[in-house]
């Protein structure tokens, strides 16, 4: 099997309040001409997570997905500090099989497989976060918006029915 090196490209991710793009720089290796697999999930991008394969257009700064590797993107955002809440997050995370694909002073981004269970990882999740108001988690890849309302994507199905 042949191995890619790790490169970065940079998308658009939406704008600002005041219009101005938001462009995100992911990890990616690049086994076919413009076309990507992504080393760790993404912060604002949305619909996308750690392992899918995406098709880049890079002169629109926009993509579109070729393949699910069946992770979700989860997204933990603090108002101050993330530290209160990482310490005991992130191993009880990396217990049920997550990986910590990026932190910061105030996000934790982490990638797991569905198969985990939605139950079990939002179990960890509301035990750890969202304490007094000062955090919050969300998926980055389970929901779309459609005509202004967060509906599921539902892609999960297809990694979760039996074979």
């Amino acid at each position: 099997m042949k191995e890619f090196p790790i490169q970065e490209i940079d998308l658009f991710a939406g704008e600002q309040g005041e219009g101005k793009p938001v462009v995100e720089r992911l990890a990616v290796i690049e086994p076919e001409p413009n076309i990507f697999q992504l080393v760790k999930s993404p912060g604002f991008l949305r619909g996308i997570a750690r392992g899918d394969v995406i098709k880049v257009d890079k002169e629109k700064g926009s993509y579109t997905l070729v393949k699910r590797a069946g992770n979700l993107c989860i997204r933990v955002i603090a108002k101050n500090s993330i530290a209160k809440i990482s310490g005991s997050l992130v191993p009880a995370m990396e217990k049920l099989g997550a990986s910590l694909d990026y932190e910061n002073e105030r996000m934790l981004i982490f990638s797991i497989h569905v198969s985990c269970g939605f139950q079990a990882i939002e179990q960890i999740l509301n035990s750890h976060v969202g304490k007094n108001g000062e955090s919050s988690w969300i998926y980055g890849n389970v929901y779309s918006i459609v005509n202004g309302e967060l509906v599921p994507m539902n892609w999960w199905q297809e990694f979760l029915k039996p074979e």
